[in-house]
């Protein structure tokens, strides 16, 4: 099995003391996998064992893993929601787990249209702190001198809210940014941000950036990676520079902060950063003042080594655009993990985004695999699926990752499809392929074809007066604007020419698909200004039928031909694109509120 000897050498004396020992643990860890998860696995059914969900299934006492497989099923969100409401509802009885429920993480994923609640506990935040020790360790190996300045790292909180019960519903993120283990840790000079606290603690989503780009353009000279969570924000951060540097600069020059920074904590802290800098405030008008942004990064900041965000799954489709403004910088995607458990790490980190792959720890929860086939039938509950450990998976097989937690989830399908790489000692290597389901995605949003479908019903109810329909349509998630935004085509059959829909109507109809959407991007549209107005292009009479003579003419059979509710392919692209007869915006935001509901 390979193995990364630039890590396997650098676990011994030769590294620093603290990096050694992470490099070690990652080595203890990736030796003895399937000891690790049979142990893990045992700890999280003697911990649980008289929860009233395992009791549902096991006896008390049971932790051997071959009764686990045979007696606990394996489950979706939906089978566990009718109790996950129990306890936003109130109910603190052990139901998942024998610990209290310290609050619930809100994924990105949605069911029936709205975020998922996902149960955790505290101690939960002591195993992702882990996995977060582990990355600069790891990243030392491959980049030196990273104690010798700071990180530009655009980071948030976002809204949060409270269940009946009282329990916190908030992003995994924003639980971690405002806990003790991040508010109070200790000094690392690995991990110093550019952005202070209080700017990355602001709910205010305009203050928050505008202090933190501010910080930024303060220390340019001490920058030496620039982050975000995903390319997306990264990308969103350099467009609010484009729209805000005149007054950035002002504020350079003058020592004086934006009025439209109210919040008294962020106005306390920058007055402590702020002193007037007219060269400063001069370079960055000069940089930001020319038509052409190509390199801005590294105009700006020139000491950046690398940009370290996701840019892996539906966020591959920003790389060119960070390229362009990076000047070609490498991309460091450094761990993968989600709302329901932090699953492991990029032992290369420096790889190429197409090459990336995770190591899954295997001391964060356990860890299973259903076989994916993607023209496969879907599974019954008469035929159960036959899953495979952690240590049993295949080299380049794929599979959907199902998971049991320290938190009380058992045998939970997470709905990520993976694919099997290589090794690190016994330990597999995934590569992230997907979001099953998943249709469009511009940034933390997730659309499924039923959530597309649903929208384009309800927008349709605006036609009926004009006598005209919906004939076909097909859509693609656009990111050449920033923010990017969900593009979807129509081709209308108008049976009364001289009664057709309006422009203004075809606005709105817009809007009505965005009020169908998700809370999740209805979110990303109001209040993390992350996704911009859907856009609904109007395609003439017969464009579909050109589509379909266009895939036959590749090889599709016409039998079996469907028109595909989301497109990519840069030369079926140009062909909607050159057969538009008209292009329209939302005229407004969707109603969004921190609750979720419409």
């Amino acid at each position: 099995m390979a193995v990364d000897s630039r890590l396997s050498s650098s676990a011994g004396p030769s590294a620093c003391g603290k990096d050694s020992k992470a490099l070690q643990f990652i080595e203890e860890m990736t030796k003895n996998t399937d000891v690790v998860q049979e142990k893990v696995l045992a700890e999280i059914l003697t911990r649980n064992s008289k929860t009233e969900y395992l009791r549902r299934f096991l006896l008390s006492g049971w932790t051997d893993r071959d009764t686990f497989k045979s007696k606990v099923p394996v489950v979706t969100y939906e089978d566990l929601q009718p109790d996950i409401q129990r306890i936003a509802n109130g109910d603190c009885s052990p139901i998942f787990s024998s610990h209290p429920i310290s609050e619930f993480l809100t994924s990105s994923g949605t069911s029936a249209g709205e975020r998922k609640l996902m149960p955790t506990i505290h101690d939960e935040l002591d195993r992702r702190q882990l996995l977060y020790s582990l990355l600069m360790p790891v990243m030392n190996l491959y980049v030196p001198g990273l104690d010798k300045g700071k990180g530009l790292y655009f980071l948030f909180v976002k809204a949060e809210t409270k269940t009946p019960g009282g329990l916190l519903a908030r992003p995994v993120l924003t639980s971690y940014y405002k806990s003790d283990h991040f508010k109070t840790r200790p000094y690392d000079p690995y991990m110093v941000y550019t952005s202070p606290d209080e700017a990355i603690l602001c709910t205010d989503s305009f203050q928050s950036m505008y202090t933190q780009m501010l910080c930024g353009l303060l220390s340019r000279h001490e920058v030496l990676r620039l982050g975000a969570v995903f390319a997306s924000g990264l990308l969103r951060a350099i467009h609010f520079l484009q729209l805000n540097f005149k007054q950035l600069v002002h504020d350079i020059a003058t020592g004086t902060l934006n009025p439209k920074i109210t919040d008294p904590s962020l106005r306390q802290c920058m007055s402590n950063l702020l002193k007037p800098n007219p060269e400063l405030s001069h370079f960055i008008a000069k940089e930001c003042g020319v038509e052409n942004w190509e390199g801005i990064i590294t105009r700006i900041w020139p000491k950046t080594k690398y940009l370290d965000v996701i840019v892996t799954g539906a966020m591959a489709q920003y790389i060119p655009t960070l390229d362009y403004y990076s000047g070609g910088l490498p991309l460091a995607c450094t761990m993968y993990a989600s709302s329901e458990c932090y699953f492991g790490l990029n032992l290369k980190p420096m790889s190429k985004p197409s090459e990336v792959s995770y190591t899954i720890m295997p001391n964060m929860a356990y860890f299973e695999f259903l076989p994916h086939d993607p023209v496969a039938p879907p599974l019954s509950h008469d035929s159960p699926p036959r899953l495979v450990d952690l240590a049993d998976v295949k080299l380049g097989k794929e599979y959907e990752l199902v998971i049991t937690t320290y938190a009380g989830l058992c045998r939970y399908r997470v709905g990520d499809i993976l694919r099997v790489t290589g090794f690190h000692n016994s330990a597999p290597q995934f590569e992230f392929i997907r979001r099953k389901n998943v249709l469009l995605s511009i940034d933390s949003d997730k659309t499924d074809e039923a959530e597309l479908q649903k929208g384009i019903e309800n927008a349709s109810l605006l036609l009926r007066e004009f006598n005209t329909s919906v004939v076909e349509y097909t859509s693609y998630a656009d990111t050449k604007t920033i923010p990017g935004h969900y593009v979807i085509y129509w081709e209308l059959l108008v049976k009364d020419p001289a009664d057709s829909p309006s422009h203004e109507v075809l606005n709105r109809c817009c809007l009505a698909m965005e009020e169908s959407m998700n809370s999740v991007y209805r979110q990303g549209r109001v209040a993390d200004n992350s996704i911009g107005p859907l856009e609904i292009r109007v395609v003439k009479n017969g464009t579909f039928e050109e589509l379909m003579d266009y895939a036959i003419s590749r090889g599709a059979s016409i039998n079996q031909y469907k028109v595909p509710r989301c497109v990519n392919f840069t030369p079926i692209l140009e062909l909607l694109d050159s057969r538009v007869v008209s292009a329209h915006f939302s005229p407004a935001a969707p109603h969004w509120t921190p609750e979720g509901k419409r």
